[in-house]
């Protein structure tokens, strides 16, 4: 037997005012798109804002339903999105800000199982990193250089 240790480094900055401006304004227009969100039954809000490679931007937020399963989180709306509306565009980065109705969300919140799955199959699918920018409403900012080191042991077609 074998223990095996897998880590990874991420980049943390006390406000997204110490980002490069580029990822700042990804950054504001995640959380903006936060507030048109459709969540009212968690009362959850997330925004995500996708950066391709030639500098369009594609938005998107979670979308709720009454039957719970029916919803889509906001990564995949905008991964989803940018895939149908720029086929075979890179995507270099994905913006992700929270904001909830109930409390103040201080800290980045991070994709949940389902959108790392997705990410990382974008991720392999145009073989470069997508970087993650993962913010709260306010404080702290975590930059992930890729979706790999968030999903290291990542299920891809190279397993079927």
């Amino acid at each position: 037997m074998k223990s095996i240790v897998k880590s990874f480094t991420y980049n943390e900055f006390d406000d997204f005012t110490e980002l490069p401006e580029n990822e700042q304004k990804l950054v504001g227009l995640s959380r903006e798109m936060t507030k048109s969100a459709y969540s009212p039954y968690s009362g959850f809000r997330v925004g995500a804002v996708v950066l391709l490679e030639d500098g369009t931007t594609i938005k998107g937020n979670n979308q709720e339903n009454v039957a719970y399963p029916s919803g889509l989180c906001a990564e995949r709306v905008a991964v989803f999105s940018a895939s149908a509306l720029h086929p075979g565009k890179k995507i270099k980065k994905i913006a992700i800000s929270a904001y909830s109705n109930t409390k103040s969300i201080e800290k980045p919140v991070s994709p949940c199982g389902s959108c790392r799955q997705v990410l990382i199959e974008y991720e392999k699918k145009q073989k470069t990193p997508v970087k993650i920018i993962l913010a709260g409403e306010k404080g702290k900012v975590l930059v992930i250089d890729s979706v790999a080191d968030l999903l290291p042991l990542h299920f891809t077609n190279i397993d079927l």
